[in-house]
């Protein structure tokens, strides 16, 4: 299997009047967005599960992927690393699973993948993660594939 951990795109700040789920992209974050999902068309396999939590800064940096999704409630702004792999089917689904979340959970998600626990691990708006798990010596392993900054694209 593969996870691909996608943090949203920058957002716009939060000001008490916006509710968080209707928070947007800005203009940074658009351009952040298209770069990173152009990269993502030229690795992402054909077997793939598109994930997005319900805020609007999630779907709209799905959209910019430009495939089909599915709108996941549970990798909503309080999802938990917890919520992100039971979502995604880790380390058992077939395929690719592309998630596309918030912080806490998905740098969460990062470190118990690659360090045993759960950690306030970073990932800066609009990077990918990616993650494979693979059976070696009669034993699973979860490796670390790629990291991409928007600003590497």
């Amino acid at each position: 299997m593969e996870l691909i951990l996608w943090r949203h795109a920058e957002a716009e700040e939060a000001d008490g009047a916006t509710p968080d789920q209707k928070r947007r992209l800005t203009a940074r974050g658009e351009k952040q967005a298209k770069l990173v999902a152009r990269w993502l068309h030229r690795h992402l396999p054909r077997k793939r599960t598109v994930l997005v939590g319900p805020a609007e800064r999630t779907q709209q940096t799905a959209n910019a992927l430009e495939l089909a999704y599915e709108i996941e409630p549970r990798l909503g702004i309080g999802a938990t690393a917890r919520d992100v792999l039971a979502v995604a089917g880790w380390p058992d689904q077939s395929g690719a699973v592309l998630v596309i979340g918030h912080q806490p959970a998905l740098g969460r998600t990062a470190a118990l993948l690659l360090g045993g626990a759960e950690a306030d691990w970073s990932i800066k708006k609009g990077a990918v993660w990616w993650f494979a798990s693979r059976e070696r010596e009669g034993g699973r392993q979860n490796v670390l594939r790629a990291v991409l900054n928007p600003d590497f694209c």
